[in-house]
């Protein structure tokens, strides 16, 4: 009898809101991860651009993450169906630990990029965990609020961990150790919430001519910014090192582009709810392209004028990630949301290895310039691609479809519709 009544008590906490400390608990995690995460993206870099060594090696560095990240995206499904949320989201927290570690041991770029495949795959982890976890709990009525604070919250902290470089001596390990530091502090929240933890997820499924006909656009534009986030972010700091500015030129920089991010891409998700939304992803496309073009004059030129021109082309990119998602959604049906999800992070994750390896390549040959050719081509294909849709199909009418909420590129795409519980289908972001 007794065990009935537990049992009746646990089923009646589980039905119960969560409360606002608890969800604040995972975002907060999540939010000192990203600190420490933008600290070492600025530091890579330039460290090894005072150490002498070529370009080319932050580039294989940074195509390691993304081989990670692809992992990650794929096998943390099956961790957290065998430990839980709460110890998946810590075994990843701890595998970024050991990889700050490694970086700051020595400067043995073989070493670095292990270090940062373990990153990659581990900080891939950390955020579906995070976000599928954050959106079982959530009531409907906050969802999008929800979904906001948390994606914004961690553009701010990988833009503040970016900015700490300024502060520090890059030739020392400080920035590995305080990076180890914030991934170490940032368990302590979700060790102690009292956030109920979700059921098991499904493996999810890759069905890319289902995508396909669900919505093109929305395939192509993951497939298109996968790759293109990856040049814009990933490079810059390389670029920058590079070019021979300092290591706190390289922070500020890393500073302004995820504000640049917030700047441009909510106005356009504004615009993308009022009108066909593949309109405004040819018009980001064009400001992609725009701001490219522009990069390659600001190199030489005055320091804020590059930092607009970055501000505006980062902001650009992840409003092509968070529009296209937004059509792809407003188009499935409910049961297509899972398999859509997942595919379309298949589409991302691809495009987030491949492209970066690319670029690498050509590093070697013509320079760290290579990557602002190979954004400004990406984009002017996705553009060219959608405006060929526009053409084909009818748009989704402005009061059938979802409001825009903003996300970001750097993050595995729609996570808690590829993790959701199995015969369920959760709003999409179209919906929130």
């Amino acid at each position: 009898m007794s065990a009935s009544v537990s049992n009746d008590q646990n089923a009646s906490a589980d039905a119960l809101p969560a409360p606002l400390t608890a969800i604040a608990s995972v975002i907060l995690s999540s939010a000192l991860v990203a600190v420490g995460n933008g600290l070492m993206f600025a530091f890579i870099p330039v460290r090894l651009g005072a150490e002498g060594l070529p370009p080319t090696w932050a580039g294989l560095i940074l195509t390691g993450l993304s081989a990670g990240g692809m992992a990650g995206c794929f096998l943390t499904g099956r961790m957290v169906n065998r430990v839980g949320h709460a110890r998946a989201f810590m075994t990843f927290s701890a595998l970024i630990i050991l990889s700050n570690v490694a970086v700051g041991v020595t400067v043995d770029p073989w070493l670095w990029i292990v270090a940062r495949v373990l990153y990659g795959f581990a900080i891939s982890g950390l955020f579906i965990v995070a976000q599928s976890w954050l959106n079982d709990v959530v009531e409907n009525d906050i969802r999008g609020r929800v979904t906001a604070t948390f994606y914004m919250s961690y553009i701010v902290g990988l833009g503040m961990g970016s900015f700490l470089l300024s502060f520090i001596d890059a030739m020392t390990n400080a920035a590995p150790v305080l990076a180890v530091a914030f991934a170490a502090v940032s368990i302590i929240p979700v060790g102690l919430t009292r956030l109920r933890t979700p059921p098991p997820p499904p493996i999810a499924s890759i069905a890319l001519r289902r995508a396909w006909s669900v919505s093109p656009v929305g395939l192509a534009g993951m497939l298109a910014v996968g790759g293109l986030s990856m040049m814009v972010a990933g490079f810059a700091p390389i670029h920058a090192t590079a070019l021979g500015f300092g290591k706190n030129d390289v922070a500020l920089l890393l500073l302004a582009m995820p504000l640049g991010t917030l700047i441009v891409q909510l106005p356009l998700g504004w615009l993308s709810d009022r009108t066909d939304r593949r309109y405004v992803l040819v018009a980001a496309s064009i400001i992609v392209v725009g701001a490219g073009l522009l990069a390659t004059g600001a190199d030489g030129s005055v320091f804020w004028w590059m930092i607009v021109v970055y501000m505006v082309w980062s902001g650009a990119t992840e409003s092509i990630y968070s529009i296209s998602s937004a059509h792809a959604n407003d188009r499935a049906e409910k049961g297509d949301l899972v398999v859509l999800a997942s595919t379309m992070l298949f589409a991302w994750s691809l495009s987030g290895f491949v492209i970066p390896g690319m670029a690498t390549a050509l590093t070697a040959i013509v320079g760290t310039g290579a990557f602002i050719v190979i954004a400004v081509v990406i984009a002017l294909a996705f553009g060219s691609f959608v405006l060929w849709r526009l053409t084909q199909t009818q748009a989704v009418p402005a009061a059938e479809s979802g409001d825009f909420a903003p996300l970001s590129a750097q993050t595995p795409p729609a996570a808690e519709l590829a993790f959701a519980p199995t015969g369920e289908s959760p709003p999409s972001h179209a919906e929130e």
